[in-house]
């Protein structure tokens, strides 16, 4: 149970803040859109991300990833079938026009700029090039195609794009009159990773545990209500009724500010992306983290008869007032945990630790925070769908990136991104890389689910009869064709609230509309209940 207001609201504010600022599913690697030309023969390739493993006078060395062209041959998908060739300079570096020595079949190796990619193409293949790397003008790769007013294209070398880092690398090295040697090829990701599996899993388990939890909590709390209101002690109701135990319940106005106040968060975090930002950033998710795992343990240790003990005995804290011996025990352990997650968190292996902390957070804040009728859940699923649209999709008009797409990366930080994500990696797909979920798309979906279940409960509806079997369904199946569409759609970002949303809505609507309890569900959220406290206690 709760037993700190403050903290219950520091991690509420933390949760309903930080969740925002990664609010989508996450593909891989992203490529600049460059779509607007027409397929055509000769130029209708898929894009595909391309490995170029490099060797330095035989010594094998750094592995770069580039992109593929929309025009020249297919690529080999195994390592072993493809060839080891020697990589060679352009001169002029533009190759725009025809290089000054004839090549013997290297790997030419130009800079973006000065004419079209496949001008620069049909003059290395006419000098006797093998492949050309074309190395970009920024750290991301650019979907090359064929230019307007071009005639069928006869291209019969591959083409690869490279980021400026790797490109700058890769130069300098052949300039030191090293001998580079690299091979080209594109390995096929599985149509389906088990990683998007168990994330599935992890994230419909966190909302399963957690509604369970508050339609627990909730129906204690409606248990020792009603007992007071048959014992007739007015006094004692009214101070139990008053006594929050740490619960906050959104308004509609709040609904409406958080998008507002999530924007501008938003906002702040891609302007102000940087390592010693990100660092904050992390101090914060320790934070909440923290506060998240101990009250996790202390529900779960005190479900045990020795331990329940433990938690009934207080100390004084300073600052912190009562505090149970059972928590005192619990938060070093929780402390120790965080802070060995944020040393070590650039590590393989940290992902488990960020997972924990993270799902504990997101269990404790949907214990804390509650939707109290299904008008507020309305509005704010409509704020969070309309949010995740406008900062992924939208935004793109304005700065020229997917704003939550960039904040989400942690673009221009130096680590692999914020750490508001539940993260799993890749298991059998060549590229490596995790497979990501934004702690928003668990929670704002998360609070009308618990909602559901709590109604169930108290209207001493059976589980085929109720909501939560239904919207937990419905949960379930939009975070499902969200994975579907990250798939389809390239491994772009795909913002999930898109599609879970609406069936989550639509299906409480709708259900809620069939039954006659929509007018209930809308206004009060809760069923009447004179005194039903008996029938509480046997609710299965």
């Amino acid at each position: 149970m709760i037993q700190r207001r403050s903290f219950s609201c520091l991690l509420y504010v933390l949760g309903m803040l930080l969740l925002y600022s990664a609010s989508l599913v996450c593909g891989g690697d992203i490529v600049h859109h460059d779509d607007s030309i027409p397929q055509r023969p000769g130029c209708n390739n898929n894009f595909v991300l391309v490995k170029v493993p490099t060797r330095v006078d035989g010594k094998e060395k750094e592995e770069f990833v580039g992109v593929g062209a929309r025009f020249g041959p297919t690529l080999e998908s195994k390592e072993k079938h493809a060839t080891l060739i020697k990589l060679a300079l352009a001169d002029p570096p533009h190759c725009c026009t025809t290089p000054k020595s004839k090549l013997t079949g290297e790997v030419i190796l130009v800079h973006r700029g000065n004419c079209s990619f496949t001008t620069k193409t049909k003059v290395a293949e006419a000098a006797g090039a093998s492949a050309i790397l074309i190395i970009n003008n920024s750290t991301d790769l650019f979907k090359m195609v064929c230019e307007k007013g071009e005639n069928v294209l006869d291209i019969n070398i591959p083409v690869v794009m490279l980021p400026i880092d790797a490109g700058r690398s890769l130069e300098e090295t052949v300039q030191s009159n090293s001998i580079v040697t690299l091979q080209l090829y594109s390995p096929k990701r599985p149509a389906v990773d088990v990683a998007e599996v168990f994330l599935w899993l992890m994230a419909v388990g966190t909302i399963l545990c957690a509604s369970y939890w508050s339609a627990w909590t909730a129906r204690e709390e409606a248990i020792e209500q009603d007992k007071l209101l048959k014992d007739g002690s007015d006094e004692l109701l009214q101070v139990s009724t008053t006594s929050s135990r740490g619960v906050v319940e959104i308004t509609v106005i709040s609904a409406i500010l958080f998008v507002v106040v999530a924007s501008c968060f938003l906002i702040m975090l891609y302007k102000l992306m940087s390592f010693w930002f990100i660092e904050v950033l992390v101090v914060l998710f320790c934070i909440g983290g923290v506060e998240g795992l101990q009250t996790c343990l202390v529900a779960l240790l005190s479900c045990f008869r020795w331990f329940r003990r433990i938690g009934e005995s207080y100390a004084k804290v300073p600052l912190l007032g009562a505090v149970s011996y059972l928590t005192l025990a619990v938060c070093p352990l929780c402390i120790v945990s965080a802070v060995i997650w944020a040393v070590y968190r650039q590590y393989p292996f940290a992902w488990i630790g960020q997972d924990i902390l993270g799902i504990s957070l997101i269990i404790t804040v949907l214990q804390i925070v509650r939707v109290p009728n299904l008008k507020v859940g309305v509005v704010l699923l409509s704020c969070g769908f309309m949010y995740d649209i406008f900062w992924v999709f939208v935004s793109k008009w304005w700065f020229r990136e997917s704003v939550m797409i960039v904040v989400a990366r942690g673009d221009k930080s130096g680590e692999d991104g914020i750490p508001m994500l539940l993260k799993i990696p890749r298991m059998f797909d060549p590229w490596g890389g995790y497979s990501i979920i934004g702690f928003g798309d668990i929670i704002l979906p998360g609070l009308l689910v618990t909602f559901a279940l709590r109604y169930d409960w108290l209207a001493n509806k059976r589980l085929k009869s109720g909501y939560f079997l239904w919207t937990m369904s419905a949960y379930g199946l939009g975070l499902l064709i969200t994975y579907i569409a990250l798939n389809l759609m390239d491994g772009h970002g795909q913002p999930a609230l898109l599609y879970i949303v609406p069936f989550i809505l639509g299906t409480l609507t709708v259900l809620g509309h069939k039954r006659g309890d929509l007018k209930t569900l809308w206004t009060t959220g809760e069923p009447e209940r004179p005194c039903p406290h008996v029938r509480l206690q046997h609710q299965s």
